[in-house]
C-alpha cells in the first residue's frame, strides 16, 4: 500500500471519522468521505471529497468506493429515535460491506465496540456482533476495532457528565456505580484505525485506553479535575432514567437510554485486555478543565443540523 492510494472513511465530518480522516492525510493518503451531511461545515478545505451514502442505491454506492484500497468504517446510531434505529443502522452497514466487496475495497477497518454478542438482549451490543459477523463471512481482509468509551474535544459522555456537575449539587450513579469503563482518546483510536488499516492480517482488537475506572471513580474524578465538589450518590437505575428522560426533555435530546444503563451495569464496556492507547483520560482533562463541561452537547441537534461543525469542548 501507497501514500498514492485512496482511503474512505465514513462521517470524516463529524467525530471520530474526522480525526481518522486528518490521521490519513497527515500520511499522505488521498481520503474521501460517505456521509449523510455532505454540507457539513469542516476544516478539511476541500481536501476530502465527500460521496452520499446511498444505501437505497447500493450501486452508486459501490461506485464511490471504486479504486478505495481501505475503508474505515465508523457509521453507526447510539440510540433508537423516531428518525434512525439500530435496527436501520445493520441493514444499513450490511449494504456498505457488500458495495465494499462489489467495488473491489481490499480491507475494512471496522469500529464496534466491547464485548458484542449475538445473544444480547441490548441491540447496541447485538448489533455490532452480528456486524462483525458478517465482515468477517464477506471474506475481505479485515481489522475489528472495539473501544469503550471514546473522548475528545467533541465528545459527548464525559462532556456532559462535567456539565453535569458543574450545573447541580448533587450526581447520581446507577447502583452502586461500581461497573467499570477503559476510556480511550480519539487521537489515539485514529491512529490504531490507521495502523491497522495498514496491515494484512486479520484481527479484532479491543481499543481502550491506558486508566481503569468504575463508574463512580469517573464522576469523581472528572469533577475533582474540573475543581467542582460534588455528592455522588447511588440510585435506583429507573429513578436515573427518569432523571434522564426528564433532563432529555428540557435540552430536546436523549441524555441516556435504558439501553444504555444496562450495558454499563453489565460491565460491558470493560475488558481485560492490555490498554492500546497511551493518552490519559486525566491528563486530557486536566488541559481541558476550563473549557470541559462549560456547554451541554446534544446528539439529536448534530444530527438534526447537517451543516454545522461538530462544537469542540
Amino acid at each position: 500500500m501507497t501514500s498514492a492510494s485512496i482511503h474512505a472513511v465514513t462521517g470524516a465530518f463529524g467525530y471520530t471519522g474526522k480525526y481518522i480522516a486528518n490521521e490519513l492525510l497527515d500520511k499522505g493518503y488521498s481520503v474521501i468521505t460517505l456521509t449523510n451531511s455532505a454540507d457539513r461545515s469542516n476544516e478539511f478545505a476541500g481536501r476530502v471529497k465527500a460521496f452520499p451514502f446511498d444505501f437505497d442505491e447500493p450501486d452508486e454506492l459501490a461506485n464511490s468506493l471504486r479504486n478505495v484500497e481501505v475503508l474505515y468504517n465508523t457509521y453507526w446510531v447510539r440510540f433508537n429515535h423516531r428518525l434512525f434505529k439500530h435496527c436501520d443502522a445493520v441493514e444499513n452497514t450490511l449494504v456498505l460491506f457488500e458495495a465494499a466487496l462489489k467495488a473491489g475495497v481490499r480491507r475494512i477497518v471496522h469500529v464496534s465496540i466491547t464485548n458484542p454478542s449475538e445473544e444480547s438482549p441490548l441491540e447496541y451490543f447485538s448489533g455490532k456482533a452480528k456486524l462483525e459477523k458478517a465482515l468477517i463471512e464477506r471474506g475481505l481482509s479485515y481489522a475489528i476495532l472495539r473501544p469503550t468509551v471514546v473522548f475528545g474535544r467533541e465528545d459527548i459522555l464525559i462532556n456532559n457528565i462535567a456539565w453535569m456537575l458543574r450545573k447541580f449539587p448533587l450526581f447520581g450513579v446507577f447502583g452502586d456505580g461500581g461497573y467499570r469503563l477503559q476510556p480511550i482518546y480519539v487521537q489515539d483510536l485514529a491512529e490504531l484505525a490507521v495502523d491497522w488499516g495498514a496491515r494484512n492480517e486479520n484481527s479484532i482488537v479491543n481499543a481502550i485506553g491506558p486508566e481503569n475506572f468504575t463508574y463512580r471513580e469517573l464522576v469523581e474524578t472528572v469533577g475533582r479535575l474540573i475543581g467542582v465538589n460534588r455528592r455522588i450518590i447511588s440510585i435506583p437505575p429507573t429513578l436515573g432514567y427518569l432523571t434522564g428522560r426528564i433532563l432529555s426533555m428540557f435540552k430536546g435530546d436523549v441524555t441516556i437510554t435504558r439501553e444504555e444503563i444496562e450495558g454499563l451495569m453489565a460491565d460491558l464496556l470493560h475488558v481485560d485486555t492490555p490498554p492500546t492507547g497511551s493518552t490519559k483520560l486525566t491528563d486530557w482533562i486536566k488541559e481541558h478543565s476550563s473549557t470541559v463541561g462549560m456547554q451541554y452537547t446534544s446528539e439529536l441537534a448534530r444530527r438534526l443540523d447537517r451543516q454545522a461543525a461538530y462544537k469542540s469542548n
